[in-house]
């Protein structure tokens, strides 16, 4: 018995011993059952000896790379992908060391990020269901759907790895998975017919500022700059760099179709910067990612009574429209992006809505129709387009809306008219095909419409489609 110990003793320390001078050292982001992008030049990269050669193989085409390392031990190569398919394998060999990552699939591979409305997972917080999550969850076995989390990391130099791995969809692994992305994911898979990869990096309560660096907020004053560890003890989620440094940093660069993004909340005290702020964000990241103007799809945050956080004297100041109204701009200045409107699936008092499934399906129609091309469905809200006031009546027009809107047989009574005296009175609202109608007999002369432009409200105008019209003004008082 106690030779047995020694032998397996020794054979430990020989596995150590292995482990500690291996030659080849991947990321995360490169490990068994990884998505690689279709029909792409898909970047890999990772350790290994410096000055030396790396051989890397790649087995849907028997092709052969072979790569330098540099003196710090890195290097980096891009990988030529086929059509979608799989699985397949990559060879990586130095010297008398291989290392092979298997059961890689390759097709369409989407960046998932945000704030806890994008972390929230199938199975839902505590207290705080998904609707329809288990059904959902029981369902979700998928071989041709893979996915990675990164895992919440507020640091103050970027890191270049994390703890985690790719994961096929199973029951097991979709319950803690984001829902947001898994409805986003699952409906492109079942479209598109193709092995769909989705990379999770979201940290709940986090502000726009936390997923930029140094860099992009150089010119916003208001984001100070963490120096030291004691900038992180409070809120270390909302601290500028923060998340860039700790989750994202080990991502950029990785080969994806687009970025889809689900935050706001932590930003609604200050919606006068958002726009300016996801301006910059998106450009930025394009930059770094090296992969062009990348599609990049959103949700507007969903209505919620964010007012109770404040003194009732200070309701207008926190009124969550007007961010979501930032959110509704930036769709029209940034290039290929799209905005998922949510008007419609808020809650009062919970700031998770528990209806996940519309904001990853209209997400999903936006990359559909404006990514994939496919035809015959509706993918944006009808947007507000003009206004016409004639003898103290005003027909408000819509763009978007080729087969009209609807307010499904119920009374709207979310429209308000002003007159010069900027108070705002509910409006007579009679909706046609593509417009609706307003009057009110407490505003002789109107000069500006409002639809429900305020903290918590409920959607009463839709496209045919079922996609919910934004909040909107018409004024800038």
């Amino acid at each position: 018995m106690k030779r047995i110990r020694h032998i397996i003793l020794g054979l430990f320390l020989i596995f150590v011993s292995f482990q500690t001078h291996a030659k080849i050292k991947l990321p995360a982001l490169f490990s068994d059952n990884m998505m690689l992008q279709q029909k792409s030049k898909a970047p890999m990269w990772g350790w290994a000896d410096p000055n030396t050669t790396l051989i890397v193989k790649t087995s849907w085409d028997a092709k052969i790379y072979q790569v330098k390392v540099d003196e710090q031990g890195k290097w980096k190569t891009e990988l030529q992908t086929p059509i979608a398919g799989g699985p397949y394998s990559i060879q990586l060999t130095q010297g008398k060391e291989i290392v092979l990552v298997k059961n890689i699939l390759i097709g369409e591979v989407w960046l998932c990020s945000g704030q806890s409305n994008m972390e929230m997972p199938l199975k839902g917080f505590q207290g705080q269901p998904v609707k329809n999550g288990n059904e959902t969850i029981v369902r979700s076995t998928n071989k041709n759907i893979h996915f990675i989390t990164i895992p919440r990391a507020t640091v103050l130099e970027p890191l270049d790895d994390f703890q985690g791995k790719w994961e096929s969809a199973t029951p097991k692994t979709t319950s803690n998975f984001s829902a947001t992305a898994w409805y986003f994911g699952s409906l492109l898979q079942e479209v598109l017919q193709v092995p769909v990869g989705l990379i999770h990096v979201s940290y709940g309560g986090s502000s726009m500022e936390a997923w930029m660096n140094k860099e992009m907020l150089k010119d916003f004053t208001t984001a100070k700059i963490p120096t030291t560890k004691e900038d992180l003890v409070k809120d270390p989620n909302r601290v500028p760099t923060t998340l860039f440094n700790g989750m994202l940093s080990p991502v950029i660069g990785y080969g994806i179709k687009g970025c889809i993004w689900y935050q706001g909340e932590s930003n609604y005290e200050r919606p006068a910067e958002y726009t300016a702020l996801m301006k910059k964000m998106v450009s930025s990241w394009r930059t770094l990612w090296k992969r062009g103007e990348f599609p990049f799809y959103y949700a507007q945050i969903a209505p919620f009574n964010y007012a109770q956080f404040h003194p009732k004297d200070y309701l207008e100041q926190y009124n969550s429209a007007y961010l979501r109204e930032a959110q509704l701009k930036a769709s029209k200045e940034i290039s290929n992006s799209g905005m998922a409107v949510l008007l419609d699936i808020g809650e009062q008092n919970n700031i998770h809505p528990m209806n996940k499934e519309k904001g990853g399906n209209r997400l999903a129609f936006l990359a559909l129709a404006k990514t994939y091309g496919i035809e015959g469905i509706e993918f944006e809200s009808p947007k507000y387009k003009s206004m016409e006031i004639k003898e103290g009546t005003v027909t408000v027009s819509f763009d978007d809306v080729a087969n009209g809107i609807t307010s499904y047989d119920k009374e709207v009574t979310g429209f308000e008219l002003a007159g010069e005296d900027k108070v705002f009175y509910p409006a007579n609202t009679v909706v046609r095909r593509k417009s609706v109608v307003l009057t009110s007999d407490q505003v002789a002369k109107p000069v500006a419409v409002r639809y429900l432009f305020k903290d918590f409200v409920t959607a009463e105008l839709f496209s045919a489609g079922g996609l919910p019209v934004s909040s909107f003004r018409t004024d800038e008082w």
